[in-house]
């Protein structure tokens, strides 16, 4: 179902500029907004979905001091509208360099052209920045002789591209990168593990290539009957990015598309299999004293020896009045950071099967040595890293074809990149 009107108003919510696509919803239901984003503050019931008694339903973001608003009486994918109004912002920023009220006012000619083209009758149509600055220039308000062509990327199907590129160097770059999300329990239990990954790519081809990408998926292996020939993964909630054709997908699970020019996200997923932690940490501490306190840490790499983890740092919780603190490590250094009441060690370079060490003395003041044992929780110790060259998943890029009319060659490169997202573990 399609948006009645598109806003931008000031923080007091005065409306800065309307865009009425339908006709059904007055302007005056701006000042109703406002009052209802009042009311939900006051209660502490924020929310980007806001329903009025008369049957209108506000979808809005704030975005540095103005809001943008999307009204309508229908029942709309909210969703849908929320990233329409994203892309709004995206597309206000890539052409005003800052999106506020005073941008949006020193250019409300430019904001009413880009609202018409980006919006038809409540539905959305054009948002790619790049394609829309083809033929809606900043200078829009200025009185030109020569008539203006919208470029075929607004006339054909492929949206996302224009016509005529040109590169002396054809090239393709693609990241695999993979966030592995942990959490291990105090008596060294995974509670929680899963993969978030996405296929990150960089283009830089000529003309209006089609690229055909082919995984180790085992719902494409099974459809070509290659089931038992090497590892294969299972990918769930896969998202891809408008240039890839889904029927030809959901056909036989083949990834092909039309690229956009630059930097984009191809696709992500998410794998919930058991994932076994890629560094271990152990940590033991001992009260010599009521005024002294001992950490001994070890941090142990659990993934191949021909892998190396890079700019490892690991975020000791220790107690907030600690003083004095004397460290030692095996590999890497460590840093106290009161402010983060922390004790943070660093390794640049931590290879496959490894192991190191840390100990630590701290002194505790007079004061908490005379109080009774701690209650509560003490915080996860929190681990960050990025192994290159690897991934936890073994997902695998089978093949990246680049095809285009003018028969020329072109250079993919993959790449593949592991790293650590919320990979928490707790202490006993």
């Amino acid at each position: 179902m399609a948006t009645s009107a598109i806003f931008v108003l000031d923080l007091k919510g005065k409306v800065i500029i309307y865009r009425d696509y339908r006709g059904d919803v007055p302007i005056s239901y701006a000042d109703r907004f406002i009052e209802k984003v009042t009311e939900l503050e006051d209660a502490g019931k924020m929310s980007p979905i806001i329903h009025d008694d008369d049957g209108v339903t506000y979808l809005y973001l704030q975005h540095s001091n103005v809001y943008i608003l999307a009204v309508t009486k229908a029942n709309v994918n909210a969703s849908s509208t929320l990233y329409f109004l994203h892309k709004l912002v995206e597309v206000f920023t890539k052409y005003f360099e800052v999106l506020e009220e005073e941008s949006i006012r020193d250019n409300f000619v430019t904001v009413y052209e880009l609202l018409d083209e980006m919006m038809d009758f409540g539905y959305p149509q054009f948002t790619e920045a790049n394609i829309l600055q083809e033929f809606i220039k900043t200078d829009a308000h200025k009185m030109e002789v020569q008539e203006k062509k919208p470029p075929m990327a607004v006339t054909n199907a492929v949206s996302w591209r224009s016509e005529g590129i040109r590169y002396n160097k054809n090239e393709v770059f693609l990241d695999v990168v993979e966030n592995v999300n942990l959490l291990v329990n105090s008596n060294g239990t995974v509670v929680r593990s899963e993969i978030i990954g996405a296929l990150k790519m960089r283009v830089y081809l000529t003309g209006m290539p089609e690229c055909k990408l082919g995984l180790n998926d085992r719902v494409m292996l099974e459809t070509q009957g290659k089931t038992g020939k090497g590892k294969s993964v299972d990918l769930e909630d896969i998202k891809f990015h408008q240039c890839v054709r889904l029927a030809r997908f959901e056909n036989d699970r083949t990834i092909s598309f039309v690229p956009p020019d630059g930097a984009f996200d191809l696709m992500t997923y998410r794998i919930s299999s058991h994932v076994k932690p890629l560094i271990w940490i152990e940590c033991t501490v001992e009260n010599p004293s009521r005024s002294r306190v001992e950490y001994l840490v070890k941090a142990r790499s659990q993934f191949k020896q021909r892998s190396a983890a890079s700019n490892v740092e690991i975020k000791i919780p220790v107690a907030p009045d600690a003083t004095s603190p004397l460290v030692r490590t095996s590999q890497g250094n460590a840093e106290y950071a009161p402010e983060r009441e922390a004790l943070v060690w660093k390794i640049k370079n931590l290879h496959g099967g490894k192991e190191c060490l840390l100990r630590a003395k701290f002194s505790l003041p007079s004061v908490s040595a005379d109080d009774s044992e701690e209650t509560g929780k003490k915080p996860p110790i929190e681990v960050k890293f990025e192994i290159p060259y690897f991934t936890v998943s073994g997902i695998q890029v089978r093949y990246l074809k680049v095809i285009e009319k003018s028969g020329y060659q072109a250079l993919p490169w993959v790449r593949y990149i592991t790293q650590s997202g919320e990979y928490e573990i707790r202490q006993g």
